[in-house]
């Protein structure tokens, strides 16, 4: 295996491990010792790639960076829509994406810059926003960059009730009502009219930008380490 491919492999199977641990303890109560235990590597792997448990924590925060492209669509209100309902779909179904989103919201994890994810989807909803109004599909008061951070902040609270309430198995749902109530004080009605926001929009759009599910991704095992010439 071509040392490029493995070490992205390594890479990956730490940052799923962390996920995994992340989610399940918190950030404070995670340890270094957990995550190498969990990833089956080994020390001087682990720090090739990352020097810190803060360095690994931002790795899974950018796990739930939007890395599928939605495809450009006529309409910039359905754009929206599917960007807002594959992240959601994304959620249920990727443990790193899940975690992501746990650690961004995780208020004991005082020495962790949790404001990234925030910011990049702010900026991402913001930009379709501005491109919607330019094809004038929005009510003329709406200013989009406020209304970006709104739309990002609703849907952490959305996704913070669905993950205690079930788990995030009923977060489709909760975020397609979340979107009902939302953009008719956005979009002009004959826009929205033809706006699809069902609930299983989320996997639709996924399949159609030809995803690949979290249970089929290959990561490193134990063998494949990194480590020659790591420090440690």
């Amino acid at each position: 295996m071509p040392k490029q491919d493995r070490a992205f492999r390594t890479r990956r199977a730490i940052l799923l491990a962390a996920a995994k641990v992340f989610e399940e303890r918190g950030y404070q109560a995670t340890t270094i010792t957990e995550i190498l235990k969990t990833a089956g590597v080994t020390k001087g792997a682990l720090y090739f790639h990352f020097q810190s448990k803060e360095d690994v924590a931002q790795g899974v925060l950018h796990g739930q960076d939007l890395q599928l492209a939605v495809p450009e669509r006529s309409c910039k209100t359905q754009e929206i829509v599917d960007t807002v309902v594959l992240q959601a779909y994304r959620m249920q179904t990727d443990p790193m994406v899940r975690a992501g989103a746990m650690l961004t919201l995780d208020q004991r994890a005082i020495d962790l810059d949790r404001r990234g994810p925030f910011l990049r989807w702010s900026q991402v909803i913001g930009t379709l926003l501005e491109q919607g109004k330019d094809r004038g599909e929005l009510l003329p008061h709406v200013a989009p960059g406020p209304t970006a951070e709104f739309l990002v902040a609703a849907f952490g609270g959305v996704q913070s009730m669905s993950q205690v309430v079930s788990n995030y198995e009923d977060l489709d749902e909760r975020i397609s009502v979340m979107l009902r109530h939302v953009l008719p004080s956005v979009v002009l009605p004959s826009v929205l009219a033809a706006v699809d926001l069902s609930a299983s929009r989320g996997a639709a759009v996924f399949a159609e930008v030809g995803g690949i599910p979290p249970e089929e991704e290959q990561t490193a095992p134990a063998s494949e380490q990194v480590p020659t010439g790591a420090t440690t």
